[in-house]
């Protein structure tokens, strides 16, 4: 099973003071191991700024050299991700899905998966993909 990953399931899984952390941690521990869980590389900036602005920039260089190493699986935005992005941006042009959060989407949508894994519920909730389903959202 492939699991794509929001900013804030990443950043509630590194910070022990998020009111997410434990949730996901259980997850992560409990069903994660069965899953591929894949960040897309539109989060990298959001987490490393987090993690700077509300840790330390030791954890975001720590997060950083995990991903380098492989720990966590990153998946690129491709041309066509981009392009369902803008169609995503302009489909919900009254609510506030941003670009990160199009991308995931449309990265999700392009793999195939309806999993996502995310804090997020109020605007992943809405979004429906291009056959009219909407997400699975974990934890």
């Amino acid at each position: 099973m492939t699991v794509v990953a929001d900013t804030g399931a990443i950043y509630a899984l590194l910070d022990r003071d998020d009111a997410w952390h434990d949730r996901v941690r259980r997850w992560w521990e409990e069903d994660g191991g069965d899953a591929t869980v894949l960040l897309p590389v539109t989060t990298l900036p959001e987490i490393c700024w987090l993690l700077a602005s509300r840790i330390s920039l030791r954890a975001e260089l720590a997060f950083v050299e995990a991903v380098a190493e492989g720990e966590f699986a990153t998946e690129p935005l491709l041309e066509e991700d981009l392009a369902r992005t803008v169609d995503l941006l302009r489909t919900y042009a009254d609510s506030p899905l941003g670009f990160v959060d199009g991308s995931i989407a449309a990265i999700a949508e392009r793999l195939g998966t309806r999993q996502l894994l995310t804090t997020d519920r109020r605007h992943f909730g809405m979004v429906r993909l291009a056959r009219g389903a909407g997400f699975q959202l974990l934890p």
